[in-house]
């Protein structure tokens, strides 16, 4: 596939805007690990705003600081986001195993320095493939670097074991 053939390329939502050093715990609570994803998603980031989850809507943007994901390795924090409605998450920097269970279950991970600029509430338009994104509430763009092309088609797939479902032809991958 090339870049021309890739769907779903543009993202464009409301930011929801946090701080720095937000965990895994914070981003999905352990009590909650038992639950279906979706039951787990209603307790996402509750710990700061517990009325996180309900405000989302889908395609909305979550927009952080510096080290977004630190903790443990469970996927259940990139899960539970995906789950919320959450298209993309955008932050300064990522613990590397957040970010690559974001990408895993097709959830984009964008670091921007300049995140700290962005605002509640503010409408961004992101651009995967020219890397970019634009805040059209304080019409200000920012450049990111774009994904390799192969990550943006596991996006796209939603995910590495869709991706391989997809190829491999085969039901649902356990």
């Amino acid at each position: 596939m090339n870049a021309v053939g890739l769907n779903a390329v543009v993202i464009r939502g409301r930011a929801h805007k946090f701080g720095d050093n937000i965990n895994t715990d914070i981003i999905s609570p352990v009590k909650y690990m038992d639950l279906s994803p979706e039951a787990m998603s209603e307790h996402a980031m509750e710990a700061i705003d517990p009325g996180f989850a309900a405000k989302v809507k889908p395609g909305d943007i979550l927009v952080a600081g510096q080290n977004f994901g630190s903790g443990s390795s469970r996927e259940t924090a990139p899960l539970s986001l995906k789950h919320t409605g959450i298209s993309a998450v955008v932050a300064v920097f990522f613990a590397r195993i957040f970010y690559r269970n974001a990408i895993n279950l097709g959830l984009p991970a964008l670091e921007l320095a300049e995140s700290e600029s962005v605002r509640d509430g503010d409408d961004l338009e992101i651009r995967l493939l020219d890397g970019w994104i634009h805040n059209h509430t304080q019409n200000r763009q920012y450049a990111f670097s774009p994904m390799p092309l192969k990550l943006l088609q596991m996006i796209q797939a939603g995910g590495l074991a869709a991706q391989l479902e997809q190829r491999l032809h085969i039901d649902k991958i356990k």
